[in-house]
């Protein structure tokens, strides 16, 4: 098993302020929008969800933080990061069933009520990455699965933010959304990294230009020279396969992905997380 990467928590809540900016200030364009209230009930790409339950989600998300920190936190060792993406599947009931709830009470409004809450949910959010409790080295949370580093924590909500910005993005038909630059970073590390832990093995070189490259897929492994096996992609369509946003068979007709090798067809290990 390799060592865990190491996420500089400056940088990491810098990036987590970011992408809450702009997913704000994507919020208020549509919530402003004169057709608002058919964009809110337009379909994502995440079965039943619309559009308004993926922001009551997201608000949900950002809110969770500020509103435990206090917390008491029980004994044991903390989750790591990478165990955290592979327990998300589990997690997919609950987390639809708390995003209609929630659609329909704080988030179920008008648009530009629906604009406040989540302006509630940023400010909190914001409010407490300013603050010395997060910056604290050391401190622990009590995340859904168990007891994590809180710095950690921030790091699962940047993948929150980065992969639902993707899904709001795709329902309203937009080419791209905004994302902070380090968000990306961070996101596509974290899963290239879960999934070379998922699927262990030294044949396929997977590589994510400009911010990974990790050897995974069991197999004869490589030592020097050109690697026999070989997948290549973008950030984004990364994370989009590696959180079943994207089918392999699409990625590749689309040459999104480059695959080279007899054993570089991934379909089979995605996606890496829920």
């Amino acid at each position: 098993m390799a060592k865990p990467r190491v996420y500089d928590p400056v940088k990491v809540r810098a990036a987590l302020a970011g992408q809450t900016e702009a997913l704000r200030a994507a919020v208020h364009r549509l919530c402003a929008d004169p057709a608002a209230a058919e964009l809110l009930d337009r379909p994502t790409r995440l079965g039943a969800w619309n559009v308004r339950q993926l922001l009551a989600h997201l608000g949900q998300g950002l809110a969770q933080l500020p509103g435990r920190l206090d917390d008491p936190v029980p004994h044991g060792n903390p989750l790591g990061l990478v165990e955290w993406v592979g327990l998300t599947r589990s997690a997919a009931p609950v987390v639809e069933a708390a995003a209609k709830e929630h659609a329909q009470g704080a988030f179920g409004g008008s648009p530009e009520q629906l604009a406040r809450e989540f302006d509630s949910a940023v400010e909190a959010l914001l409010g407490a990455l300013d603050s010395r409790q997060v910056a604290e080295p050391g401190r622990r949370f009590v995340s859904r699965f168990g007891p994590m580093l809180l710095a950690d924590v921030l790091v699962t909500r940047l993948v929150e933010t980065v992969v639902h910005a993707d899904d709001l993005a795709d329902a309203l038909g937009l080419a791209e959304f905004p994302h902070a630059k380090q968000a990306v970073a961070a996101v596509t590390r974290l899963l290239a990294d879960a999934f070379a832990e998922q699927v262990p093995g030294g044949s396929v070189e997977l590589r994510i230009p400009p911010y990974a490259v990790v050897q995974a897929v069991p197999g004869p492994r490589h030592t020097r020279g050109t690697p026999p096996n070989v997948v290549e992609t973008d950030p984004l369509t990364w994370i989009r396969l590696a959180t079943g946003r994207t089918g392999w068979a699409a990625a590749v007709e689309s040459a999104a992905v480059s695959a080279s090798g007899e054993r570089s067809g991934l379909a089979e290990y995605l996606p890496v997380m829920g």
